[in-house]
Order: structure tokens, then sequence, then C-alpha cells
């Protein structure tokens, strides 16, 4: 037996998850839903290999905080991305961890009542619910993997997956990186740096073993066979932005320089819109831009987008939210992307379809 007076000194309570197993149970899933997230995987790796000429958009929310607005917001995006499918190819923002520099909400997982009470089962079982109510939509989803554990819980439902700036640099994060099912973007460090990014591809194609979660919730060895579809997300850093056409061709280098497939997806907010999100619009033009007078190797870009424009904080009395606008970044409007997202689609439809050429 341990000895309380040297273990766990600093641990106030420790509390029984569900396990994976069982929350997949409690919220089940279709296989026609299963089918719908292989297919967009396969998707998504044909745009990295270059046989399928159209570009990636991950774009929603900042974070989940109200699942209503989600599933209001998914509605429109799918009606939106089929619109522009032969173009652009839509995956949905669904994130539900949120990295602080300091503290700070954490996200819909580990707080879904936004009360501090920390519910992480409910948070799990709800994020879990609503990824599984979008794909029922028919549309992909995309989030941040910052939890090493969270994945085993909701990855199975996952089309797509980053790497945040803050964590591309941990091993922890490229381990797992290297056995996770998607394809995984890796944000470039906060210091605008690429060397973080293009170490982190190199590392996550090799196979990797170490210590997580089962199915059943049990301690486990991984060994995982390496995942070939890392790529870099450009989102500036504290030089300020990175996606310019200059930029773009030093990652490029940097790239070539590693033996590593020249794939790059520009994030439009963070850095690279100076944390204006307004601004966004103007990233997104000048990525279409480029593409037009040639250029090959962006294959995405991101947007932080919601139903009304900008941010807000957490009130003690929830009530007061405004509906639709986030509580982490800020965010473009719902009308702002829909022209955007048309726009962009209308100028690259011929450039892209003769693309690979």
């Amino acid at each position: 037996m341990s000895n309380l007076r040297i273990h766990n000194v600093n641990v106030a309570s420790q509390q029984v998850l569900v396990a994976p197993a069982a929350l997949r149970d409690r919220v089940p899933v279709s296989d026609t839903i299963y089918d719908r997230v292989a297919e967009s995987r396969q998707t998504i790796e044909a745009i990295l290999d270059r046989s399928d000429d159209r570009l990636l958009v991950v774009v929603g929310p900042c974070s989940i905080h109200d699942i209503d607005a989600a599933m209001d917001y998914a509605r429109r995006l799918k009606a939106l991305a089929e619109q522009v499918d032969d173009t652009l190819y839509i995956i949905m923002r669904v994130y539900f961890e949120k990295p602080r520099t300091t503290v700070g909400w954490k996200g819909l997982i580990n707080d879904p009542h936004l009360d501090d009470s920390f519910d992480i089962e409910a948070g799990l079982t709800i994020g879990r619910t609503l990824l599984r109510d979008i794909l029922d939509l028919g549309l992909p989803t995309a989030t941040e993997a910052l939890d090493p554990i969270t994945p085993q819980y909701l990855h199975d439902l996952i089309s797509w997956t980053a790497i945040g700036a803050r964590t591309t640099e941990s091993q922890t994060h490229r381990e797992m990186a290297s056995g996770l099912s998607s394809a995984v973007g890796f944000k470039n460090g906060t210091d605008g740096g690429l060397d973080v990014a293009v170490n982190a591809m190199k590392s996550v194609c090799d196979p990797h073993r170490f210590l997580g979660i089962n199915s059943e919730g049990k301690v486990s060895v991984f060994k995982t066979q390496g995942n070939r579809y890392g790529h870099v997300v450009l989102r500036g850093g504290s030089g300020g932005p990175n996606y310019d056409s200059v930029q773009i061709a030093l990652c490029e280098r940097a790239l070539e320089k590693a033996s590593l497939p020249r794939n790059i997806m520009v994030d439009c907010s963070h850095a690279n819109s100076n944390k204006k999100p307004e601004l966004q619009p103007l990233v997104a033009d000048n990525v279409t831009h480029q593409i037009l007078e040639g250029n090959d190797s962006i294959v995405g870009l991101m947007l932080e987008s919601h139903i009304n424009a900008g941010q807000q904080s957490i009130p003690t009395d929830l009530s007061q939210l405004a509906y639709g606008v986030s509580v982490t970044d800020g965010c473009i409007d719902w009308q702002t992307t829909e022209q955007l997202l048309l726009n962009m689609a209308a100028k690259l439809r011929s450039r892209l379809s003769n693309r690979s050429e």
C-alpha cells in the first residue's frame, strides 16, 4: 500500500471514468455513419495524395459550447458544402478541447456546463452525440487532439485532426498522432517557426511505442505503424503572418529538404489575421490568388466561423449568453463565411480542375 504522506500529496480527489467501449455503447453509431467517416478520410487522403484536385476547407466555430447552435451551424454548412462540392471539400471544425496559455474555460469535454463543475463524463457523452449527429447530416468532422486519452472515446467519428501550436513539439502528441486513423495537420510553433512542424511530420511517419488506455479503459502499451498523412498548417506566429507567397515558398523548401510531401494548409485565423477575425477573408483571398497564379502546394485552409461574429466572455448567468457567438477566439459570421466560400469556389473551379495536369 502506498504511503499517503508521500503518494498523491497534491491530488484532491480521483474519479473513475466510463471506459471508451462503454461510451460507444451509450451513444450507438450506425454502420452508415461509420461508412461516411471512412469515405471522408479516404477523400482527404486522396486530396493529400493529389488524386483529388479539390481544396480542403476546415471551417467552423473556434470551439463548441452550445449544441443547438452547433447543429444550426452544421445544417447551414451542409447546404453550402453541397453547392461547392466540385471545388471545395468542406469539413466542419468541431473543437471540444482548448489549450490555455494560463487559465480559462478548457472546452466542452472538460466543462460542458460552463460552470467549473468539470463533468467530464457528461462532456464526452455530449461530444460523441454531437459528432454522430453532424455526421448523420453528411458532414465530415475535424477536431484538435489535445488530451492523449480523448481519442479513444471520440476519434472513430473524426475525419481530420489538428495538433496545435503548443503541442506540435510534444513527444506525447507526436506518438499519439502516429496511431491516429485520420490525416493530421501539425501547426507551426507559436513563434512562427517551421522546424517543430516539420520534425513532427517526420516523427509521425514512423512507428512508435507508448502508454495509453485501450477501449476497456486499461493502461496498455501501444505500438503504431506510423501515419503518412501528416501535413503542415501555417498559422503565423509571434513574428507575424506566414501565409504570403514568400513564406509559402520557404515552407515548400523546408518540406522538400526533409523529403516530405509539399502539403500545406493555411490557417486564416490566429497570427495570420493578427488575431482579428474580420481579417480572415483577406487571408483566404490571398491564398486563392496564389493558387490561381500557379501554386500547387496549398491543399487546404482553415477558418474560424460561427453564426454570429465576434467573441463573448462566459457570464455567471448563462442565460445572458448571446446565441451563436464564440466564447473563445472571435469568429466571422455565417453570411461572411458563406460569401467567402462561394466566391472562392467560383474563382478556383476551373483552376483546380486542371491543377494536377
